[in-house]
């Protein structure tokens, strides 16, 4: 077993594979050079104080050193909906979205722009019944588990681009397809449609509100 996984690893490098952070060579090194010089610059409420601890552990940077390389910008937010709405109007379930879009400048008299990106992480649970310190417990979780994912990915879009120096694509809602709203008054400018939700789905198939709905 062991053979095959030494064979396997030799073959991957034979076909010019190698990993992101990897130690072989000067990329990998210099990617993690780069990365621990970036100032995470502070992100406004608990959340976002939440996702720019989970950065700075990712990242390797400490939040009381001055900022000598690079600077990132991060805007955050947590949409929250309820999702198996119940006979009695009541849910069974709270599904919560976080989005947050980085731009990452230089530390100079005159911070150069240099990349941008958008992540976006979905994740949920359960409702407790009369239950509410469980409930807030649960609410706390899940928004801690968000901002380490999205840290996470915000820090493969920064590695890559310091490997790279190609820019990770912008999310564009006009890419999301649409649907006609069948329960919706027809306007004068015809029947109005709402745009999938990060689940791929329309709002009105799980009961939540679009905000890109052209009915709003």
């Amino acid at each position: 077993m062991r053979r095959l996984i030494l064979l396997a690893s030799l073959a991957l490098s034979g076909c010019g594979f190698q990993p992101l952070y990897g130690s072989n060579g000067d990329g990998g090194v210099r990617v993690m050079h780069e990365m621990q010089r970036i100032y995470v610059s502070n992100i406004p409420e608990r959340q976002g104080q939440e996702l720019r601890l989970a950065l700075q552990e990712q990242l390797g940077s400490g939040s009381t050193k001055a900022p000598d390389g690079y600077t990132l910008n991060v805007s955050y937010g947590v949409n929250a909906s309820v999702i198996d709405i119940h006979s009695d109007n009541t849910a069974g379930r709270y599904r919560e979205l976080g989005t947050a879009h980085w731009r990452l400048y230089t530390v100079e008299p005159s911070p150069r722009f240099l990349a941008e990106g958008d992540v976006n992480e979905l994740d949920g649970f359960n409702a407790t019944f009369e239950q509410y310190l469980a409930q807030t417990l649960n609410d706390e979780t899940v928004r801690a588990r968000i901002a380490q994912t999205l840290a996470g990915s915000i820090r493969q879009q920064i590695a890559i681009w310091f490997k790279t120096q190609i820019k990770p694509s912008r999310n564009n809602a006009a890419d999301l397809p649409s649907y006609f709203d069948p329960n919706a008054m027809p306007t004068q400018n015809g029947q109005p449609y709402e745009k999938a939700g990060p689940d791929g789905f329309p709002a009105a198939a799980t009961g939540r509100t679009d905000l890109n709905s052209t009915d709003n």
